[in-house]
């Protein structure tokens, strides 16, 4: 392109995606971004994925970036396009999940109008994006979208969206992407103060029970190697929420397990118990520290290190607050804990770990490996036994979301994909397909339950077109899992339409679809059809596993109420 050609709208963008190097978009077609897509066919170098709706394709974007160190990006269409992504967009928004939404608007001159397929998109998402633009002008385009994916990737990542009408990508301006991106309102802090991280590291030596608290911060900033040989230095013990679940490795003695409502008894005791909490990348969630006024009560000393100022002290007061990037800050400690001429105290050290093993000895995971019937659990470690524990695992929610947690030992980052914040169905099938196409010579399972996996199940077809190996594990009990197991502990068992009844046959469904379908009905089969799913390594596999309706996720925190007040099987009820 000579220096004074001039390209349209649509050319800029798909223009500015080469210049960011993305090789992926998911998206669905429609009138206000026919121009866009016109542009992408007569290229190459980004490849188009044509999803079967508009949720799917912000999601597998989404898990697209969770799995890699790219932003994500989709493309869907004014009106109803927008609509049916907003489920999408609020899920990466509450995982700060980095991610580009292009959608198509009316004509400029009809905004406001009530013309066809028309919705105030930057009204809508306001509330589930970290940003969003309306570009009226193609000469601000390019420096529009070059915005997005700095402001999108930096900082607390999440979901940027940019609203462009159809006539801003038929007119014409000349091209230009810049180099950086200068915003004066928006200077994220990156580097920890030095002072507040030296008092942290001489609270963390001096600690008699301490605690490693992480969350998904850890794996955004991609800082699992710095926890590690924090966790391993220190000898500490460290537990993984849900969104930071192989940020330290799952199969070390030093793990004890998730925290919180589904957490394990270890770890959520020596979470209220600790004297100094080293909090990092995590953000207090309700699902994690239960009641608030219940885990203020046992006196510890926190340490909360983010890069999202307005998440310190949000919910938990700190005192030892770090404003920064996950990884600049456990880089400095690091150096600090080396040079600090002092140790652990290893007297204490190992009395607190005596305890903790004492509450681990409760075996709060145990269930009946001599049911008749298919156990959900069983299903999971035989599918950690048969990767090798080397597989990317997406989920929906629910039930089997609770058990892939406890039961697969994830022990790297990245690998363990589902919606955390939002809690959405539908996330795990169309997350499974974002993710074997930026890993495509990998194992990717994704785990769900019947109730889930129909809300997006026209995934499938994306799945067949695409040659897409997904191996899917339907934990089917025939119920809204989990609204059961609430039901039954809060409501008298009333089970007021959590049973799914008219089920489809799943095995002819995916047929139907051109893929591999399997039921399976006994404990003594899960193995088999695992690794025999496995084996068809260029196939989608779709295993029906009809488990017992009647087992509960434990332990379980009741909402409202402490992290030690918790029921560790049926017979509490």
């Amino acid at each position: 392109m000579s220096a004074n050609e001039e390209l349209t709208g649509a050319q800029i963008v798909v223009r500015c995606l080469q210049a960011e190097g993305v090789e992926h978009v998911f998206g669905y077609p429609g009138g206000a971004v026919l121009y866009i897509y016109d542009e992408l066919f007569k290229q190459d170098s980004v490849k188009h994925i044509l999803v079967r709706h508009e949720q799917a394709a912000v999601h597998a974007a989404d898990a697209y970036s969770r799995s890699s160190e790219k932003v994500g990006v989709c493309l869907v269409t004014s009106g109803p396009g927008v609509t049916n992504a907003v489920t999408g967009i609020a899920t990466a928004y509450m995982d700060s999940i980095p991610m580009v939404v292009l959608t198509g608007q009316v004509p400029t001159h009809a905004i406001g109008l009530d013309a066809f397929q028309e919705c105030d998109t930057v009204g809508i998402t306001r509330p589930v994006v970290k940003h969003n633009f309306l570009v009226k002008d193609v000469r601000d385009l390019a420096a529009t979208i070059k915005k997005a994916f700095y402001v999108a990737a930096s900082g607390r990542p999440g979901p940027v969206l940019v609203d462009i009408p159809k006539d801003v990508t038929a007119k014409k301006a000349s091209f230009s992407y810049p180099g950086e991106v200068e915003m004066r309102s928006y200077r994220p802090v990156v580097k920890g103060h030095s002072g507040q991280i030296k008092k942290a590291v001489q609270m963390i030596l001096a600690a008699k029970r301490p605690m490693i608290y992480t969350g998904g911060g850890v794996i955004l900033a991609n800082a699992a190697p710095e926890l590690n040989e924090l966790v391993d230095k220190l000898g500490y013990p460290c537990t993984n929420t849900l969104m930071g679940l192989g940020a330290y490795r799952a199969t070390d003695r030093k793990f004890v397990g998730m925290p919180g409502m589904h957490g394990t008894y270890e770890a959520n005791w020596a979470m209220q118990k600790c004297d100094v909490l080293i909090a990092i990348g995590a953000r207090f969630d309700d699902r994690v520290i239960g009641n608030p006024a219940d885990f203020a009560k046992h006196e510890r000393q926190i340490i909360h290190i983010d890069v999202d100022p307005s998440s310190i002290s949000k919910r938990v007061k700190v005192d030892v607050p770090i404003v920064g990037d996950v990884r600049d800050v456990l880089k400095e400690m690091l150096k600090l804990i080396d040079t600090a001429g002092q140790k652990p105290d290893g007297a204490a050290l190992a009395d607190w770990w005596k305890q903790i093993e004492d509450w681990r000895a409760k075996d709060c995971l145990a269930y009946d490996r001599k049911s008749e019937l298919i156990k959900p659990q069983f299903v999971i470690e035989k599918l950690w036994e048969a990767t090798g524990g080397d597989a990317y695992v997406t989920s929906d929610v629910g039930q089997h979301q609770m058990w892939a947690a406890q039961f697969y030992k994830f022990d790297r980052p990245r690998r363990w994909i589902n919606s955390g914040g939002l809690g959405t169905m539908g996330f795990g099938l169309p997350a499974a397909m974002g993710v074997q196409m930026v890993h495509p010579d990998a194992t990717v399972a994704c785990i769900t339950g019947e109730a889930s996996i129909q809300m997006c199940i026209q995934e499938l077809s994306t799945c067949k077109q695409y040659r897409l190996p997904v191996k899917v594990l339907n934990l089917n009990n025939g119920y809204l899992g989990m609204v059961r197991q609430w039901q039954q502990i809060e409501y008298g068992s009333r089970y007021s339409e959590s049973y799914v009844d008219a089920l489809p046959d799943f095995v002819k469904l995916t047929e139907a679809y051109g893929h591999v379908g399997m039921q399976i009905r006994k404990p003594g089969d899960v193995e088999g059809a695992i690794r025999e799913a496995l084996r068809l390594k260029d196939r989608c596999v779709f295993m029906d596993f009809l488990t017992d309706p009647k087992e509960n996720v434990w332990p379980m925190v009741q909402a409202g109420k402490g992290l030690t007040n918790m029921l560790l099987g049926s017979e509490e009820l």
